[in-house]
């Protein structure tokens, strides 16, 4: 089995370790990867987030499955790209990559289904967050 490990991080260093240690795993790529992730895998010089040129590599290579580490690529949709060209690969579609890419959103999502978290705010404005903050330290 050809397997493609998109990122560089250590989450990804340590898959490809243990796609190693698999009888079954013929051929492990990595794109971008790292100098650590290349004494085990073929990395392949692919931006994380560049994600029809992901998808292409994936098909003419015949890659059957993709792995999918950083948030960056997931939160841009290379699950649905890859879905859509009938291709293998493991993580959460880009509506269900919110709830990791957008902190708001998850705090919203908690809140709003009664889910145990700390207390959050949001701000866009800088001197709003000052405000908050300057008040919390007066109550102190």
């Amino acid at each position: 089995m050809k397997v493609l490990v998109i990122g560089s991080g250590g989450r990804e260093h340590i898959i490809v370790k243990k796609l190693k240690e698999s009888e079954r795993v013929t051929e492990i790529f990595a794109a971008p990867g790292n100098g650590g992730i290349a004494e085990d895998a073929t990395c392949v010089a692919i931006k994380d987030d560049a994600l029809e040129e992901l998808a292409d590599f994936a098909q003419e290579n015949g890659i059957d499955w993709t792995i999918v580490g950083p948030e960056v690529p997931l939160t841009k949709g290379v699950v649905n790209v890859f879905r859509n060209r009938n291709l293998k690969v493991f993580g959460p579609s880009e509506e269900a990559a919110i709830i990791e890419g957008s902190k708001d959103f998850a705090k919203a999502f908690m809140q709003n289904y009664q889910i145990p978290t700390a207390k959050y705010h949001t701000f866009s404005d800088v001197e709003k967050a000052k405000a908050i903050f300057v008040k919390k330290e007066r109550q102190s």
